[in-house]
C-alpha cells in the first residue's frame, strides 16, 4: 500500500506534469471504484488542472472548483503515459478502474488508475472541495504540519490505551503512515510494536517523534521526483525490517520476527525493540519466551 513518501511522490510527479493541462477524457471503467455522483465525472472534461495535491493517501487533481480525488488502497497505482491512446475501454474488463487523458503544452499525457487482485478497494470521489470526502474531512494532523510537534504526539499518546503501532496506523489520528512505515518507524525509535501508547514517557515520546521525520523524511527525499514506475523499488529499499521477516536486522544482526493477523502482519526486531522477546499475536498483546 501506498503511504505518506509515495504518495506525496506522486503528488508532486502529477503536478509537475499535468498543472496547466486541460483534461480531455475521463473514463471510469469500474463504476464500484467512484463513490460520488454529483457532480457527474463528465464534468471534469473541458476543465484546466490547476494543481496537484496531498491529503494523507488522498491525491487530489483540483480543476478549479471541480477536484478529481483517489485513494489508492492496497493494491492500486497510477501508470502514467506520455502517449495515452483515444481507445474506449471496457467497463469491468482487466486491471484498469480509471483513465484520465490530458492535452496541453508538450503534447497529450495521461494516466490509468490500475488495482490489482481481487479485494477492490481503490476508491475515486469527483467533488467540489476535497474536504467532502469523507476520508480526508477525518484526517488526523499531517506529521509534516507546523502543528505537528513532539507536544502534539505526547498528547495524543498519552490520551489513548491502543497499543503504538495500530495508533500510528490510524488516519483519524495522524495522516499517512500506514503499515510499513509503521513498522519501520518504531525500528527506528526501538519500541514494540505491542507497547500501549499512554505507557511511554516523555523521553520516548520525542524519540518516537524524530523517528518519525527520520525515517518518513529519507522516504520523502528518495521518492521526490520520480515517476511513479519507480515508486514502489524505491519505497522496499528502505527498508530494514517491513516485509523481511527471517532476515537479519541492519543493526544488530538479530532474526526479524513476523506477527500475522487475519488480513495483515507487522516485521520487528526482538533485540531492538522487545528486550530479546517474541511477540505473540496482538488478541493476547502477551509474550512467549
Amino acid at each position: 500500500m501506498p503511504e505518506l513518501p509515495e504518495v506525496s511522490g506522486l503528488a508532486g510527479y502529477l503536478d509537475d506534469h499535468l498543472q496547466g493541462t486541460v483534461v480531455s477524457k475521463v473514463q471510469i471503467v469500474s463504476f464500484a471504484v467512484l463513490k460520488t455522483a454529483d457532480p457527474p465525472f463528465t464534468a471534469l472534461e473541458g476543465r484546466t488542472v490547476t494543481g496537484v495535491r496531498r491529503f494523507g493517501k488522498f491525491i487530489s487533481i483540483d480543476t478549479g472548483g471541480i477536484s478529481f480525488v483517489f485513494h489508492l488502497a492496497r493494491a492500486g497505482w497510477v501508470r502514467f503515459t506520455d502517449s495515452p491512446t483515444d481507445a474506449q475501454l471496457k467497463v469491468g474488463k482487466g486491471h484498469i478502474a480509471a483513465r484520465l487523458a490530458f492535452t496541453g503544452p508538450g503534447g497529450p499525457r495521461g494516466f490509468d488508475l490500475t488495482e490489482a487482485g481481487t479485494k477492490k478497494s481503490l476508491a475515486v470521489y469527483v467533488v467540489r472541495d476535497p474536504q467532502e470526502v469523507p476520508g480526508i474531512a477525518t484526517l488526523g494532523p499531517d506529521p509534516f504540519s507546523e502543528a505537528f510537534d513532539a507536544d502534539m504526539l505526547a498528547g495524543i499518546l498519552g490520551s489513548s490505551s491502543q497499543q503504538v503501532k495500530g495508533l500510528l496506523r490510524s488516519q483519524g489520528v495522524i495522516a499517512g503512515i500506514g503499515n510499513a512505515y509503521s513498522d519501520e518507524i518504531l525500528h527506528a525509535a526501538r519500541i514494540s510494536p505491542f507497547a500501549t501508547a499512554k505507557s511511554l514517557d516523555r523521553a520516548t515520546v520525542q524519540v518516537l517523534y524524530d523517528a518519525i521525520h527520520d525515517v518518513l523524511g529519507t522516504a520523502l527525499a528518495e521518492a521526490s521526483g520520480k515517476p511513479p514506475k519507480d515508486l514502489k523499488d524505491v519505497k522496499r529499499s528502505h527498508m530494514r525490517v517491513h516485509a523481511r521477516t527471517g532476515q537479519p536486522c541492519p543493526v544488530c544482526g538479530d532474526t526479524v520476527r513476523e506477527v500475522s493477523f487475519a488480513d495483515t502482519s507487522l516485521q520487528y526486531c526482538p533485540t531492538c525493540q522487545t528486550k530479546g522477546k517474541i511477540l505473540a499475536d496482538r488478541r493476547t498483546s502477551k509474550f512467549l519466551k
